[in-house]
């Protein structure tokens, strides 16, 4: 062997050795660990205690029983560096405490600026500084199949990362109690538990666009997110008002189905049937009469009428949308916006669809029956003048403008839910709207 032979292969001997790990550096630093890396330090861990009182096994709830302290866990988006915390309603319902644990350890008292139980969102406010914030981004334009991660806490398990796809868009599901329907939910297969519910459902662009969710228990592999663009607008109006505000279109609409359809011989098999159009509403002045089918809003195709609705409250209020309509066999596009509802308005239906005026109670804080007009709905369930309205819609109504508010969102849902008292009793009567 020549001697430049040997020098040459003495310095291979002598020279360092690639570092594996360094080498896979770019393998291993893939666009879900620089999500992950961008959106964790937003993603928050969400405690939220309330005292829960048991009734006593021998005397009943008369005597009061015994209480105990509930724990929820839960997780949250900070989505401002203010300190604003978007989580889900079902995370704090009831809660007494709630405590924001942030991903360098701080634990900070939230307090609650406003929930909706029908969105499942609420938006919290902690006190903090230098706090990470990612903010809501778009649902507007999501492909099918595209990689999507969940952020959260499942089972109380900190900060914990699950991927998957996107596996559909306009999910609509029961609630577990069957008391409501969601719409508009996203579908994916990143695992949503008890505990990332209220984290965000993030992409590869680094985009938040959606809020998981763990209120509707889907089979395993399935999991549901509210959509970003619907999500925006409740924590607009959370911030603004404290609570969502309905929206008023006019419309008064029927889920078609194919029985239907084929029963009264409409040419379409799908959409929402236009039962009413209210005087002097946007609807009627967008062109919309009864008997016309929605088939599409947005160019998304109706299924269900609250399709709809969840068009409409995933945008800000105002904002025009094309609506595809079929009145026998013509095929219209008709520009309708929805906007915020007249003062009063809501009192106004409630007497022309239910029967009933309410007052003020000069007995105590809340409202009481002034009138219920003869043969009224409200008339053939026996409510009579005098009764106190306690509630509607599932919510405590103690003035006219909760109550005009719940009478309005009962619209969109198709019925209206009261709680009427009596003497010693309350009554749930459930009319249709």
């Amino acid at each position: 062997m020549s001697k430049s032979c040997s020098f040459v292969t003495l310095l291979l001997l002598l020279a360092p050795a690639p570092d594996p790990a360094a080498a896979s550096d770019g393998l291993r630093r893939t666009a879900v660990v620089s999500v992950v890396e961008r959106v964790s330090p937003s993603v928050v861990n969400i405690s939220a205690e309330a005292i829960v009182r048991e009734a006593d096994p021998f005397f009943g709830r008369f005597f009061g029983g015994r209480a105990r302290r509930a724990q929820s866990l839960g997780s949250g988006l900070i989505v401002d560096p203010s300190g604003l915390v978007v989580t889900n309603a079902h995370v704090i319902e009831g809660a007494s405490r709630i405590a924001v644990t942030t991903l360098d350890g701080r634990e900070l008292e939230a307090e609650v600026l406003g929930s909706d139980r029908g969105a499942d969102l609420a938006l919290l406010k902690v006190a903090g500084r230098g706090l990470p914030a990612t903010p809501l981004g778009s649902s507007a334009d999501l492909a099918i199949g595209e990689t999507v991660l969940a952020i959260g806490n499942p089972f109380g398990l900190s900060h914990t990362v699950t991927s998957g796809v996107l596996s559909a868009r306009g999910r609509s599901v029961p609630s577990e109690s069957g008391e409501l329907v969601y719409t508009d939910f996203l579908q994916t297969d990143a695992s949503i538990n008890p505990g990332n519910s209220g984290g965000p459902l993030v992409n590869l662009a680094g985009s938040v666009i959606g809020i998981n969710t763990a209120i509707v228990q889907g089979a395993n592999g399935i999991g549901f997110a509210i959509p970003a663009d619907r999500a925006r607008r409740v924590v607009e109006d959370l911030l603004r008002f404290g609570e969502l505000q309905p929206l008023w279109t006019g419309l008064r609409l029927v889920t078609l189905d194919p029985e239907l359809a084929r029963r009264e011989g409409f040419a379409v098999g799908r959409g929402a049937y236009v039962e009413k159009v209210f005087p002097g509403s946007p609807a009627a002045a967008a062109g919309l009469a009864p008997g016309d089918i929605v088939v599409a809003v947005a160019g998304q195709p109706v299924l269900l009428r609250e399709d709809v609705a969840t068009a409409f409250s995933s945008s800000p209020p105002g904002t025009e949308l094309a609506l595809e309509v079929r009145r026998g066999e013509e095929s219209l596009r008709l520009p309708l916006a929805a906007v915020r509802p007249p003062r009063g308005l809501g009192l106004a239906l409630l007497a022309e669809l239910v029967g009933i005026e309410v007052e003020a109670d000069p007995r105590r804080e809340g409202l009481v029956i002034g009138r219920v007009a003869p043969r009224s709905p409200a008339a053939r369930r026996g409510v009579e003048p005098g009764d106190l309205l306690l509630g509607a819609g599932g919510r405590k109504t103690g003035d006219f403008e909760a109550l005009s508010r719940e009478v309005l969102r009962a619209i969109d849902r198709g019925g209206l839910l009261l709680v009427v008292g009596r003497g010693r009793y309350a009554y749930n009567l459930t009319f249709p709207l």
